[in-house]
């Protein structure tokens, strides 16, 4: 019987990972929107996440009212700390959205062509940031006695954090090409199949230097393999998962290789949790101390309880919602004058 903080870690974790699936592609989709050669085959991009972008977002605000109301100690830190990033993230959320509206709004060819760039632009900023957000959770910042952060602004920016956030633009490129090539058909999907691979391969290699520079720079990321030599199944799945996506495009089974590229991601943020649990923000002044755990930044028992009867009933309705979004719109995109 798992206790109560665990519970809740587990209930945010799920939602981030819905999250980073899900949004994911959208951000992938961002990515390789400039890439496009045609106004056509744009509106086609965007309208292979038209009716779901705004609904995977969804998943980023279970994330952040459950870290208010289950670890109100990590809130108060990470955005107070994390304020400014946290600003750039949330100006690239919005601006993706008002891209999105605004795109199609006018005929205008510079009209369309300044909304695709600023919709490319701040799809790779989000990516970049969440990137940059999980490396600086992995290597630790600036806490101290009190658990505040007194670091500065370019204390996010280290070497270590901004790989980090590279591999997580190639992630969700890779997420995002693959997430095309179901949705399109025609000129578009042979387009997009021309990414895949390419897109593929980057992130391959940046996984594989982030790995060897997470093994340099946190080694403390695979203390729970000492202790439970039976979880070396998560990163053994992970990198056959990874290397499956490849082999599944080949084939021409992109509906296999999303479905593999939704586990690679399940498992590689398995793994950050894995690694750090139960530390949500690591300290790099006295981490045995100052770092903010599950334990020592968590709601009293009484509070846990009665948010996990709400948790209980809403997310049942979250996934209803989004099955039938999915269903609905399942099949290949097609554009008329009243879409994106």
């Amino acid at each position: 019987m798992i206790d109560l903080e665990t519970a809740w870690y587990l209930i945010i974790a799920t939602a981030l990972l819905f999250y980073v699936i899900l949004d994911g592609f959208d951000l992938g989709v961002g990515a390789f929107h400039l890439f496009a050669r045609t106004d056509a085959q744009r509106r086609i991009m965007l309208n292979s996440i038209g009716p779901v972008w705004d609904g995977n977002e969804v998943w980023i605000v279970i994330v952040v009212g459950g870290m208010f109301a289950g670890f109100p100690g990590v809130y108060a830190t990470v955005f107070s700390g994390f304020y400014t990033p946290i600003m750039l993230l949330l100006s690239g959320l919005i601006f993706r959205a008002v891209a999105i509206e605004f795109r199609s709004k006018h005929e205008s060819k510079i009209w369309r062509s300044l909304w695709d760039c600023v919709f490319s632009i701040a799809s790779i900023l989000v990516g970049f940031l969440f990137g940059l957000f999980l490396g600086n959770l992995i290597e630790g910042i600036p806490l101290d006695a009190n658990q505040n952060f007194i670091g500065t602004f370019g204390d996010f920016f280290r070497p270590y954090s901004i790989l980090v956030g590279i591999t997580s633009i190639s992630l969700f490129a890779m997420h995002g090409t693959i997430y095309l090539a179901m949705k399109t058909e025609g000129d578009a999907h042979a387009i997009i199949k021309k990414w895949i691979l390419p897109a593929i391969g980057v992130f391959i290699a940046f996984y594989l230097v982030t790995t060897i520079a997470t093994l340099y720079a946190k080694p403390s990321m695979i203390v729970f393999l000492e202790k439970n030599p039976y979880l070396i199944a998560f990163p053994l799945f992970a990198f056959i998962a990874i290397f499956n996506v490849p082999y599944q495009v080949k084939r021409g089974r992109d509906g296999w290789a999303f479905v593999s590229s939704c586990v690679s991601i399940a498992l590689l943020l398995s793994l950050y949790a894995l690694g750090t649990f139960p530390v949500l923000v690591s300290s790099t002044i006295s981490p045995e101390t100052n770092s903010l755990t599950i334990y020592n930044t968590a709601s009293s028992h009484a509070t846990l309880t009665n948010l996990l009867i709400i948790v209980a009933i809403g997310l049942p309705l979250v996934f209803a919602y989004g099955y039938w979004l999915y269903r609905t719109f399942r099949g290949k995109v097609r554009v008329d004058k009243h879409s994106y």
